[in-house]
């Protein structure tokens, strides 16, 4: 892999991770475009970069919590953000050698089906039913969060999209579409981090044959990233997920299309 094709992806993981466009969905397409084949293993080395955005972005709010908890002792937000990531943590710890060797998680036409139905579920959202609105995520009844968190785990198939899963639940939760975002974003946290330190153990010889291809991409990844979240949450607090739901059908459509011709 070259300079360029590593910055590439890493801007393409640091603005779809966090834009609910879904990451992994992209980033296995824009393998698949550079060298005909997709490593999933690569894809979870780009969380690093993520993970450290979320970590500056949200700083603030993660001292502020930790402060509620250690200071306050008020748990309810801290509850609901491990309730929410416990679900996809576990099923994703379990299942994780069968997701890295799978053809199901590089599949073109897995992503495109991702893609086009939650974009068809992003653009009516606003029209379905949900539960009584809720002002914060803090106040979010503890079985709502962890319905979220099982939500979450369809984000392990490629194309379905992590933020898009929790903000899509959040939503129908009682949460606004601002408030469901940064809930989306915190719930992440404890995942990507969990991911980091599995990836960074776990392949040390595969980061010492690649690291230059890694240290870019995640460097791109954290620049995207922090534009990436700064951005959703401007727009969110004033539009719905309906443009990233017609974005997602129109491209998965087509790679659908594309898919079904290469069989």
């Amino acid at each position: 892999m070259n300079w360029l094709e590593s910055i590439i992806l890493g801007i393409v993981q640091g603005l779809t991770e966090f834009i609910p466009v879904s990451s992994s969905g992209h980033l296995v397409v824009t393998q698949i475009f550079f060298s005909g084949a997709s490593s999933h293993l690569f894809i979870q080395f780009l969380d690093l970069g993520t993970t450290l955005a979320l970590l500056i972005f949200f700083r603030k709010k993660i001292v502020q919590i930790a402060k509620d908890v250690f200071v306050h002792r008020r748990f309810n937000l801290a509850r609901n953000v491990l309730l929410t990531a416990i679900p996809a943590a576990f099923i994703g710890f379990m299942l994780a050698g069968f997701i890295e060797t799978s053809p199901f998680f590089g599949s073109m036409i897995v992503v495109a089906t991702g893609m086009t139905v939650v974009g068809f579920i992003m653009i009516i959202l606003e029209k379905l039913p949900r539960k009584a609105s809720v002002e914060t995520a803090e106040k979010l009844p503890w079985q709502r969060a962890l319905v979220i968190g099982f939500v979450q785990v369809l984000a392990l198939i490629p194309g379905v999209s992590r933020s898009g899963s929790t903000i899509i639940a959040g939503r129908l939760s009682g949460l606004n579409a601002e408030q469901a975002a940064e809930y989306s974003f915190l719930v992440s946290l404890p995942i990507m981090l969990g991911v980091s330190a599995k990836v960074l153990i776990g392949n040390g010889d595969y980061l010492a044959a690649n690291l230059m291809p890694v240290l870019l991409s995640n460097v791109a990844a954290f620049v995207a990233g922090m534009v990436a979240i700064g951005f959703l949450l401007g727009y969110l607090s004033k539009h719905s997920l309906a443009v990233f739901g017609w974005y997602r059908v129109i491209v998965g459509s087509i790679l659908l299309v594309v898919g079904i011709a290469a069989l």
